[in-house]
């Protein structure tokens, strides 16, 4: 579905952010792009979607250059920017002038989605707050229902009863042809959600695997002391213990916490991306 051969994107009189960067995504996934703030993420969510062109390498969605923005490619592509615009008018004005980009447009689900927001159908856009908006436009991206949805932090904006509804609606929509790329610093807003870990450092993505291969080579625990767990690789201090990743030699069952996953992974990177390139 998405196809990123030796990517390199850097903005003028500046040093690459993205370098030497290949990636494959297929259909029926949901893709958790972790990084800190400045690591490329937004980058390399513009690229796939054709809004910046790269300066080696090809991108390829659908079998598409994005760059070359066929209409076909992006009746079937949906980005939800981190900073967005709306224009004056009402919601359902909004649907009414956007909509027909989207062949594939579900009103139906924008209206039960909308619901389940407490968004009214008939609300003023300017007068929405930006939690409200945000709302909206989650919405209006799934109901397009197209084939390639990237969302660039989603959860920014939303208070914490509307992060648990984004999660639920989400899993609840997400289809088998449908590539899903949620991009977010906010790490633990994607646990329970995302089946695919990528994570972006060094202008590459160091970390592109599988929830359950993640758990397969690591175990996750709280603990008392560190020292409960054998040779633990990274630990951090809470007020109920210590939050511990080991290497899992003993096959454990466990489940995976993206925010200790992801600080792991940066601190101890000469330990932990091996294990997962062997």
């Amino acid at each position: 579905m998405i196809s990123i051969q030796h990517l390199t994107f850097g903005y003028k009189k500046s040093r690459p952010v993205l370098e030497d960067l290949s990636l494959e995504l297929k259909p029926g996934h949901i893709y958790g792009l972790l990084g800190k703030n400045g690591a490329g993420k937004s980058s390399l969510l513009h690229t796939i979607c054709g809004l910046l062109f790269p300066g080696k390498g090809t991108v390829r969605v659908t079998g598409e250059e994005p760059a070359r923005r066929s209409a076909k490619l992006l009746q079937q592509t949906v980005l939800l920017p981190e900073e967005f615009y709306v224009p004056n008018g009402s919601v359902h004005t909004y649907v009414d002038n956007y909509a027909p980009f989207y062949p594939t447009f579900d009103r139906a689900l924008f209206s039960r989605m909308l619901a389940e927001f407490e968004v009214p159908a008939d609300s003023d856009l300017q007068k929405m707050s930006y939690g409200q908006k945000k709302k909206m436009m989650i919405s209006f991206v799934l109901a397009t229902r197209a084939k390639v949805l990237l969302m660039d932090e989603p959860t920014n904006g939303l208070d914490i009863p509307s992060k648990r509804q984004f999660r639920k609606v989400i899993a609840g929509t997400a289809a088998e042809d449908q590539v899903i790329i949620i991009s977010t610093h906010q790490v633990r807003d994607l646990d329970s959600l995302i089946d695919h870990v990528l994570i972006l450092e060094d202008k590459r993505i160091i970390i592109r695997e599988p929830v359950e291969r993640i758990t397969q080579k690591l175990v996750f625990k709280q603990v008392n002391q560190p020292t409960e767990l054998i040779a633990p690789i990274y630990y951090e201090g809470g007020l109920k213990g210590y939050a511990v990743v080991g290497v899992n030699h003993d096959e454990e069952e466990s489940r995976l916490d993206m925010e200790i996953f992801f600080n792991a992974v940066l601190s101890e990177k000469q330990q932990i991306v091996p294990l997962f390139n062997a």
